[in-house]
């Protein structure tokens, strides 16, 4: 992989891009995969300016409606962009209308002159019912898109749906929607591997340690996965449901992380902050 270097780097998307569940930083915020690499890539090239626009909840027309402009005002260099699996996660949302709309927004990113970081996404985390499977069916038809969509422009892409080991539901949350702090580690590791960094210390460990599956541990029964999917149902599916219903959003009234470009600079203690 060829060493892509950037000084402005942006960030774009919904919760998995705003970083939801994983450990919180000194702002009382979730990290996330993408503060990870903010850091990781301002410690190798020995400075960096971030913002991350995603706002949890957020639909694919909503990213291209109130991030993509803004992203692209503050000039980057580099910009993430994960949107449409909320999309996709509604009931009767047309797959493929969502998929067009997508290739359409990285084409426009693109145009502009700006490097595109896409991802798949998982397309099971642990789901064993009928929900998961049709779920599962959908974002393989997205995920199928995404990679076209790379193809067609030249966008980078990180294929994290391909990777079995970020199946497991120990890496996740146990709303299986949001990444757990090792999820985000292992997602980081990744974008920086596309982005063509081999060094351990900022992967975390060797090339390629975010592929490999979790230590095995005791498998629940059949009995235990059906007792986990409906305390699933009841704890994260219904009140999401809900809010559907409502027209509200997980999202409404939170604003960025980082609006504006934060400038990040290594530190002695090996880390990079402001």
């Amino acid at each position: 992989m060829a060493l892509v270097t950037q000084s402005v780097f942006v960030a774009l998307g919904d919760s998995f891009t705003e970083g939801l569940e994983d450990d919180l930083g000194p702002e009382g915020r979730h990290l996330g995969w993408a503060d990870r690499v903010a850091a990781a890539l301002a410690m190798r090239d020995g400075g960096l300016r971030y913002a991350n626009l995603a706002v949890r909840g957020r639909l694919l027309d909503q990213v291209v409606a109130e991030q993509v402009p803004t992203a692209l005002a503050l000039g980057p260099d580099l910009v993430s962009f994960h949107a449409g699996p909320n999309d996709v996660l509604r009931p009767g949302r047309d797959v493929d209308a969502v998929v067009v709309r997508y290739a359409e927004a990285v084409a426009g990113l693109r145009t502009a002159g700006v490097q595109v970081l896409l991802f798949t996404v998982i397309e099971r985390a642990g789901g064993t019912g009928r929900t998961a499977a049709r779920l599962a069916a959908r974002f393989a038809r997205f995920n199928s898109g995404v990679r076209r969509a790379a193809e067609g422009t030249g966008a980078l892409v990180v294929d994290v749906g391909s990777v079995p080991a970020l199946q497991d539901r120990r890496l996740w949350n146990e709303d299986r929607l949001h990444l757990a702090p090792e999820g985000h580690a292992r997602v980081a590791a990744a974008v920086l591997e596309v982005l063509g960094v081999t060094d351990p210390a900022l992967l975390g460990g060797p090339v390629g340690w975010w592929r490999e599956p979790l230590a095995v541990g005791v498998r629940p029964g059949r009995r235990a996965d059906l007792v986990a999917d409906v305390r699933w149902v009841r704890r994260h599916l219904t009140p999401w449901v809900l809010r559907r219903l409502r027209g509200r959003s997980s999202g409404d009234g939170l604003s960025p992380k980082h609006l504006e470009l934060v400038d990040l600079v290594p530190r002695e203690d090996g880390s990079a902050g402001r």
